[in-house]
């Protein structure tokens, strides 16, 4: 009798366990389930990816002009998806990842590929070498981003970011796209693609604009400034754009050489 109570006793506290243990997976599954994502800043996410999208069919199409158009677009939604989540404190994990994955879309495979319809074609091998180059190097540079995103300095980044190497690519190619077409040029192209994205994994530290307080008060300057610039845009977007983004790409190594060769005297 003794034997059986026991028995008795340990099965009740299996089946009590094992109902305890089903209660709380099924709690922990449906907390899982209930968990979503931020709304508003992946739609910004999404709209960038949708215009990367569109650029790379717009680039087999031969539409290059509304291509390079897109790859800007591109950029000002992945501006927008970022300083949403900043400003309305919806960072999470998910939308990091997935603002990774619409930037290589973006600003890693839309410039690659137009680049490459547009004129590397006409090299062969060196120019779908430096296309992939570039496609590679922008893979490498979101990868390493998202590795270091934790201890990542806000007031630099480590390489030439992914937008604006996009930027100096689609640029390039909204002034150009439109001149007849020689080897001499394509070579030229196939130099600038590989280079822009090499400069991606390079340690070249580029300036952020992260640190800036949006929902502060400004100068009244500053806000001049950017009306300013707007209306230089305005004159010729193409070739001003590519004029930022050019400056903006060399001054990293530029500054780089300075500091190397031109120390100041003690």
């Amino acid at each position: 009798m003794t034997d059986t109570e026991g028995q008795k006793k340990i099965s009740n506290a299996n089946k009590s366990f094992s109902s305890d243990k089903e209660e709380n997976s099924t709690s922990e599954s449906l907390r899982f389930k209930r968990k979503g994502v931020y709304l508003l800043p992946n739609l910004f996410t999404t709209g960038a990816m949708f215009s990367g999208f569109y650029a790379i069919l717009a680039g087999m199409d031969g539409k290059f002009d509304a291509a390079c158009i897109a790859i800007f677009i591109a950029m000002i939604f992945d501006v927008l998806d970022g300083t949403v989540a900043r400003m309305t404190n919806t960072s999470s994990d998910f939308g990091l990842q997935y603002d990774s994955l619409s930037d290589m879309v973006s600003f890693g495979i839309a410039p690659a590929v137009l680049a490459f319809s547009w004129i590397l074609n006409e090299v062969g091998r060196i120019g779908w070498a430096a296309a992939f180059i570039y496609a590679s190097c922008a893979a490498l540079r979101l990868a390493r981003f998202n590795s270091q995103v934790d201890s990542s300095s806000k007031n630099y980044f480590v390489g030439i970011p992914s937008p604006a190497a996009a930027a100096l690519i689609a640029s390039m190619i909204w002034c150009s796209y439109e001149v007849s077409t020689t080897n001499q040029l394509a070579f030229l192209v196939a130099i600038t693609t590989a280079l822009s994205g090499l400069l991606m994994v390079s340690n070249f530290h580029y300036r952020s604009l992260k640190e800036l307080d949006l929902k502060g008060k400004v100068p009244f300057v500053v806000i001049f400034s950017v009306v300013m610039s707007l209306i230089v845009v305005t004159i010729d977007p193409p070739r001003i754009l590519f004029i930022f983004a050019l400056i903006y790409g060399f001054s990293a190594p530029a500054l780089w050489v300075k500091s190397k060769f031109y120390k100041p005297k003690v």
